[in-house]
């Protein structure tokens, strides 16, 4: 009988199948959608996190294939038409074990730890139609040739190869889907420039940087409250998708202050996102080797920070980190009004006699020859650096002292953010679990030396550092030994690195644990912490190295 006829109950059967695998896939997809999103749609960071994972997932895909096959292939021998004269249908039983390896596969990938979680947009909804109308069509074909003209031993057992298209058809549908992407983002771009019209009084201030953006911008959010009525883009929506949903779905007639934070992964980033908002004002927190795996050299770093103060207009103004190097280089560049802010001989916002308890930070703020006693509950030096920038600008901006000194003291703690916290056992946690940096982590370091009678710290090391992560992972080693009573590397990304850099010291190497996941260094824990401790969580791998 052939496969095309209305009177063959294999060809239904086929189409049900090729449904429910479709449907299987999308599940298994997962990690890859993921990284997908992580890397802003750029398959630039999706081919780098298969190489730098060894292309982990995708070996288990070919060991859920390939057992998936072996099975259906034993099945298939077993039930043949020679025996059983229903032998053909009995192919489909070898379904059952790919399935039930399918099921397998998919609740470990969605019960393994997840920094960022997929997000559920519209872009990404698109993409699973796709994938599903592809996943569907190749699954029928493949069943139609093998019903065709291959012995019904591989009947069925084809549907078991299927996930191996998953790590180059994610990302086929992905450049399919671009050109459209592209309109719609254009769509809401420019429906963000035509609410931005509307406001012509508008202040806006955007804020870039190495690291510390989020950070500075809830500082600045809520300094700037004092006196005026602010909208922020929230949490770290820095990109032109991001900051165009909260011009479109937040921004208010009431408002008087637009900031928004301006993320890059590539040369040229910040320039697009400038060009949209056209902000007066610019903050630049730091210079640093975030990032340094896709910019490729510190020079590309500066150049691309650089393009927010080449996309402010004549009479803008630009606040710089007076403390860090890079910043100074580009002070140098600005051709507009400009100043330093932190303790450098040009600044005139500078601050001294920083003290860190358990309450938070208390430091004294010097404006001019003017000096004011500063309390706030955010912990460690680098935030009174974010502090005094935000400081310069709202001096800019026309506030009092007096509402510069309120606004300190009203400052929250960001989550995951050196974030301070103490238990039930008066334990100190310190969680700095965000996407640690070189320069943040020594920050962290210093400031847990100020706690507790035990440190410890649990960390991956440092990422997305390109050539100079075995070198930084190394010299983060030597450092931790000079400030933990113990130490707790997890995962193996950069456990070499670390204990190298932890045994070129005289340090203890029976207190450094290894864990292959945060879940599992949270149990040793138990075994180690005890009353009146501090544990630095210094680091979160991203999802695109775990």
């Amino acid at each position: 009988m052939k496969f095309f006829s209305y009177a063959n109950p294999h060809m239904y059967i086929s189409i049900a199948l090729s449904l429910v695998n479709a449907a299987m896939l999308l599940f298994a997809a997962y990690k890859f959608f993921q990284i997908i999103q992580l890397s802003g749609y750029k398959l630039k960071g999706y081919f780098v996190w298969i190489k730098d994972t060894k292309a982990k997932y995708i070996s288990r895909i070919l060991t859920l294939s390939l057992l998936s096959l072996a099975c259906s292939l034993v099945t298939n021998a077993l039930f043949n038409e020679e025996t059983y004269s229903a032998g053909l249908y009995f192919t489909y039983l070898g379904m059952i074990f790919y399935v039930y390896f399918s099921v397998i596969f998919c609740i470990n990938l969605y019960a393994a730890p997840k920094k960022v979680p997929l997000k559920n947009t519209t872009r990404m909804t698109r993409l699973n139609i796709a994938l599903y109308i592809f996943v569907a069509g190749i699954t029928f074909i493949l069943l139609a040739v093998t019903s065709e003209f291959l012995p019904p031993l591989f009947h069925t057992s084809v549907i078991c190869l299927t996930p191996l298209m998953l790590p180059i058809l994610v990302p086929f549908v992905h450049l399919l889907l671009v050109p459209l992407e592209k309109l719609i983002i254009n769509k809401y771009v420019i429906q963000a420039k035509h609410r931005l019209k509307k406001y012509p009084d508008l202040i806006k201030i955007a804020i870039t940087g190495s690291y510390g953006k989020t950070s500075t911008k809830y500082i600045l959010n809520t300094i700037l409250s004092q006196k005026y009525n602010v909208c922020m883009t929230p949490h770290s929506f820095n990109t032109i998708t991001g900051v165009s949903k909260v011009i479109n779905d937040y921004l208010k007639p009431q408002n008087e202050v637009l900031i928004t934070e301006m993320g890059a992964r590539n040369v040229g980033d910040i320039k697009e996102l400038a060009d949209f908002i056209k902000p007066k004002y610019g903050i630049i927190t730091n210079i640093g080797t975030q990032h340094l795996l896709t910019f490729g050299t510190v020079e590309n770093i500066e150049n691309t920070k650089y393009e927010l103060i080449q996309a402010l207009p004549q009479d803008g103004y630009a606040v710089f980190n007076g403390e860090n190097e890079g910043c100074k280089k580009l002070y140098d560049r600005c051709p507009i009004e400009k100043s330093l802010a932190g303790n450098c001989d040009q600044s005139s916002v500078t601050y001294s006699r920083i003290r860190v308890d358990k309450n938070g930070t208390h430091f004294t703020l010097m404006i001019g020859e003017s000096k004011m006693n500063c309390n706030t509950k955010l912990i460690g030096k680098h935030n009174v650096d974010n502090i005094v920038l935000c400081v310069q600008m709202a001096l800019k901006l026309g506030l009092n002292h007096e509402q510069i000194v309120a606004g300190i003291k009203n400052l929250k703690p960001v989550p995951h953010r050196l974030e301070m916290t103490v238990n039930e056992s008066n334990v100190t946690i310190l969680d700095d679990s965000y996407n640690a940096s070189v320069e943040g982590s020594e920050v962290a370091l210093d400031v847990l030396s100020k706690f507790g009678n035990k440190k410890i710290i649990v960390t991956p090391g440092l990422v997305e550092l390109g050539s100079r992560e075995k070198e930084e992972n190394f010299n983060f080693g030597v450092k931790m030994s000079k400030v933990a009573d113990y130490i707790v590397i997890v995962n193996k990304v950069n456990l070499e690195s670390i204990k190298k850099g932890i045994e070129s010291t005289k340090f203890n190497m029976t207190r450094v644990y290894e864990a292959e996941t945060l879940d599992e260094a949270k149990l040793l824990l138990k075994g180690i912490v005890q009353t009146g401790d501090a544990v630095l969580f210094e680091n979160d791998l991203p999802d695109n190295y775990i």
